[in-house]
Parts: structure tokens; C-alpha cells; sequence
């Protein structure tokens, strides 16, 4: 999925990468800090902080900046609570907020968070401010209870974003402002083409790693469905973590068993994958189908497809679901085979992202020379392109070419933000406005391009509804040839919307912040 990059606009700050490998460790994570806030992600700057730290420092690094990024706001707004005067050094800010996360949230001892502040402060060179960095610290440090509850009492989200979240979700919304402000829980996703979920959570268990078998049961009322329970009835299993864990320490990671990927993450493929089976057992009773109109060969998409996770999962789905896809009961409970091959594409417009996905199927052995070796009648194209422009037909005459499109839109990612807590820091509230732009291009681009009684499922990991429902009701006013398909009662996740469901990132079991709305294809 493709996220919308930001900075943060007149700042003139621009802290090189080779400042955050020198200096203390609280002194590297200000450094962080500082970068994050002239623009650059906690994905960029991450690795680079810790690969210079010695290993025992780590874990207390990765907390420190973790939980300052979280608590971002609440801390903004106690320290000016704090303040006789307005402080606009960033420097110092980012300096003392880093003390308040050691004093409120890590239960550092009041001595060493103090004293190791000060001292930070004066390593980056802001020795003038020490005796009110020191000044606010010691303060704090006398009642930390009474400035913890004071911190968590509201959001700690921008104040633009967090009225909209309150305009969207009025139910929700206190909930939502804690939810957000605490680490997600870690899932993995078990490659059933290779072992079930359940052998695989008995497998952690002689690892020593704790994790619960989380299923979410999907429905919908797929139009013209000849299996109305088999259109019914998508469990989606995963395993949710005790607790986080390095990938090495995973059985078979590295061989492709499993993959970290969000529960609600995961709804994707088989969601889109199910219908992809309601349209080829439709058409294969009806005499008027367009299925074998291509050489008996189904072509699928993956927009803005990086780094692969849901295509890997699609591919999975595919794989051990070969029999039934390629072949379909009739009358006489024999089987024929109505699909020669299975052509998907995926695109994504980096090339960077696109190396990305290339190796997360290896590494699951989805790559095209593994679906080869495998004798799968699998083809798959990988294509740097922009899904606001790019053709699947190429200057060929007809341009209906795809009987499924899984479209992974660009978001403002801010249904993620317990994962990537910089993205409060970096969104504006421009850039929702220009990225449900930016999704409109993509889907005015690929609508055109998908088969009569063909699906396509809109993702986004956002929780404003101006890139989601509201996207899908405007789409859905330019054209007489879309219907959107309902999800039925047997769904066990999200929030039902006029169109699609809605996941909030709400408790500390639950998934991300995710969209989902399932697009059919009518006749003119």
C-alpha cells in the first residue's frame, strides 16, 4: 500500500542521518526526534538509530522514542501548561519531552531521567536551556501521578485530526483517542499452503512464544450467487502475540511458514478471492458469459500492490485453492475445467517498494520461477507503474481486461497510527484533501478497465471517512454500471457503513484501522 508522504511545512531543520549515530542514547532519540519532525518517517530513521546502539541499549531506545511519538501531543500541551513563558526551541521541547516520557510513561528513576536529560540537553548544544529543562523535571517528578493523569485525560493527536475523528465517529471517539495512543498487538498470518494455523500456534508453543487463534467471519450477498452459503461464509484465521517477537525467533519464518501481517489486514485476500469464485461459477452457468472469452485464462489486479503482503496472501489463497478455481461442479457432480490459467499483475508507482515485494515472495516462494517450479498455471507480472494512468491493455482495442481488482488505495494511513505514531506528526490536514484526490484518479483509471460482472475491492488502513464511505458514495455517483455489495450480519469485525465496513483501532487485541467496500460490476 502506498502511503501519502508529508513534511511538515517552513522548517528549516534538517538533522542528517550521521547526527543520530553519535552521542548518548538519549541524545541519539532527540536527534530522531528532531529528523521525524523536518519531515522523515520512523521507517527511515528507525534502523539507523538502533543499528548504532549497543544491543542492551536498544530496548530502552526503541521504548523512549516509541512512547514519545505516541504521547506526542499530551506531551505538547503539559509542557506548556509548564511553562511561564512560550518555549520555541524545538531543540529544548523535544529535549524536555523526552525527560516527561522517562518520568510519566517508562518509570525511569527521577535521578537518572533528570540528570541524563540535562546532560542530553547539553550535548546537543543547548546548554543555555538546562536550568529549565531541569526546572520543569524536577516539578513533574514530585507528583508524577497527578501530570500522568493530566497527560492521558484527552487525545494526543493534532487538534485538526482529532476533531474530525470526532466528527466521523462520535460513538467511538473517546475510545478512539485511547486506542490510538497504545502499541498494536502483533498477528501473523500462517501460509496455509503450507501449514494450518493451528499447527503453526502449536509450533510457537515448543518456541516458547504465547499466541491466540484470532477468526473473523466475513459476509456478503453476492449478486446472482449460485452457493449463497458458500458466498456466506469467509473465516479468516490468524494468531495474535503475548506479546511481540523478533521474526528469527518465529519456527520456519525464514522459509516462508508465516508473515506478520495486521488480523484486519488480512481480510483482503480472501475477501476479493471469494468473489473472484462467485463471478467464475456464475459465468460458468451462464450461457452468455465472457469467461472463456480470453483463451479460458482469468486476469486479476493488484493495485498499488507494496509491499506485497495482500498479494502474497492472494497468491496463497490461489495455490491451495487451485482445484476449485480451476475447475467447477456441474449438474452431474463432475468437474470440467473452465480456467487454463490464472494472469495477475501487480503494479506499484516506486521501484524502491517494488523490490520490496519481490522479496517477501521469495522469501514465501510465491515468486514466478517458484510458481513455475511448482507446475502452477500461474502467471505473475510485477510492474512499476501509476495506477492514475497505467493500462492493463496496452494499446490493445478492448479495454476490459480484469475479472478482479484488489485496490490497496493510498491513504493517510492514520488507521495505523499505533504502528507508526509519526504519522500524527507528519499528516496535514491538506493532505486528506489531496489524497482522496489522488484515490479518485486511481479509481476512475481501473474502473474502466474491469470485466462486466467483475469485483473490486477497495482497501485503505484509514479511519476518515473522506477517503473511505464518502469516497465510495461520490465514486458511485459517476457511474450506472457499479452496485456496492453488502456485507451481511454474519460479519464478526468493523462497523457498517452506507457502503462497506469500518475497523476501528479501538482495544489493545484489535486490529488496525481499516476499510474495506466491495465493488460489482453490472451491465451499462
Amino acid at each position: 500500500m502506498r502511503q501519502t508522504s508529508t513534511a511538515p511545512r517552513n522548517n528549516k531543520l534538517k538533522p542528517s542521518s550521521n547526527l543520530i549515530m553519535n552521542g548518548s542514547v538519549r541524545v541519539r532519540v532527540i536527534r530522531t526526534l528532531l529528523a521525524i519532525q523536518n519531515g522523515q518517517s520512523l521507517a527511515s530513521v528507525l534502523d539507523p538509530l538502533l543499528n548504532s546502539l549497543h544491543d542492551g541499549d536498544k530496548g530502552f531506545a526503541h521504548a523512549l522514542l516509541l512512547t514519545t511519538l505516541r504521547q506526542w501531543y499530551a506531551l505538547e500541551r503539559l509542557l506548556d501548561s509548564l511553562a511561564d513563558n512560550s518555549i520555541d526551541e524545538k531543540e529544548v521541547r523535544t529535549t524536555i519531552q523526552v525527560g516527561l516520557t522517562q518520568l510519566l510513561y517508562l518509570q525511569v528513576a527521577d535521578h537518572a531521567a533528570i540528570h541524563e536529560t540535562v546532560e542530553a540537553a547539553k550535548e546537543i548544544e543547548f546548554a543555555h536551556a538546562t536550568g529549565l529543562i531541569n526546572a520543569i523535571l524536577r516539578k513533574v517528578a514530585k507528583n508524577p501521578s497527578k501530570f500522568r493523569k493530566k497527560c492521558d485525560k484527552k487525545h494526543s493527536l493534532p487538534n485538526w485530526l482529532a476533531y474530525q475523528l470526532k466528527q466521523d465517529w462520535s460513538e467511538q471517539y473517546d475510545d478512539l483517542m485511547q486506542g490510538l495512543r497504545q502499541p498494536a498487538p502483533m498477528f501473523l498470518r500462517v501460509n496455509t499452503a503450507v501449514t494450518s494455523v493451528e499447527d503453526y500456534q502449536q509450533a510457537l508453543v515448543e518456541f516458547e512464544v504465547e499466541a491466540d487463534l484470532v477468526e473473523l467471519t466475513s459476509g456478503f450477498n453476492l449478486p446472482n450467487s449460485s452457493d449463497a452459503a458458500a458466498s456466506n461464509s469467509i473465516v479468516t484465521k490468524g494468531l495474535r502475540l503475548h506479546q511481540s517477537t523478533a521474526v528469527n525467533a518465529l519456527p520456519q519464518f525464514a522459509e516462508g511458514a508465516a508473515s506478520v501481517q495486521d488480523m484486519h489486514a488480512q481480510l483482503a485476500a480472501p475477501l476479493i478471492h471469494s468473489a473472484l469464485l462467485n463471478k467464475l461459477t456464475v459465468k460458468s452457468d451462464d450461457a452468455d458469459g465472457d469467461i472463456d472469452t480470453n483463451n479460458n485464462e482469468i486476469r486479476i489486479l493488484d493495485a498499488c500492490a507494496a509491499p506485497g503482503g495482500k498479494l502474497a496472501h492472494w497468491l496463497e489463497l490461489i495455490s491451495s485453492d487451485e482445484s476449485s478455481l480451476f475447475h467447477v461442479k456441474q449438474d452431474d457432480a463432475e468437474t470440467s475445467p473452465v480456467i487454463s490459467k490464472v494472469k495477475i499483475t501487480a503494479i506499484d508507482n516506486e521501484a524502491p517498494r517494488i523490490e520490496r515485494i519481490h522479496t517477501n515472495l521469495q522469501r514465501l516462494n510465491l515468486s514466478q520461477h517458484d510458481l513455475q517450479q511448482a507446475e502452477k498455471n500461474i502467471e505473475l507480472n510485477i510492474v512499476c507503474a501509476d495506477a492514475t494512468t497505467w493500462q492493463g491493455a496496452g494499446k490493445k482495442k478492448s479495454k476490459l481486461v480484469f475479472d478482479a481488482i484488489l485496490l490497496d488505495s493510498p491513504c493517510t494511513a492514520t488507521g495505523v497510527i499505533r504502528r507508526h505514531p509519526d504519522i500524527s506528526i507528519l499528516r496535514t490536514e491538506e493532505d486528506v484533501e489531496q489524497t482522496a484526490l489522488l484515490q479518485a484518479d486511481i479509481l476512475h483509471n481501473l474502473w474502466p478497465q474491469l470485466k462486466v460482472g467483475g469485483y473490486l475491492l477497495y482497501v485503505t488502513c484509514s479511519i476518515l471517512k473522506q477517503e473511505n464511505v464518502e469516497q465510495m458514495q461520490d465514486f458511485m455517483t459517476h457511474y450506472n454500471n457499479v452496485a456496492a455489495v453488502e456485507f451481511s450480519d454474519d460479519c464478526n469485525w468493523g462497523i457498517e457503513q452506507a457502503i462497506g465496513r469500518q475497523c476501528l483501532p479501538i482495544d489493545s487485541e484489535s486490529g488496525d484501522g481499516f476499510y474495506y467496500a466491495l465493488l460489482h460490476k453490472t451491465a451499462e
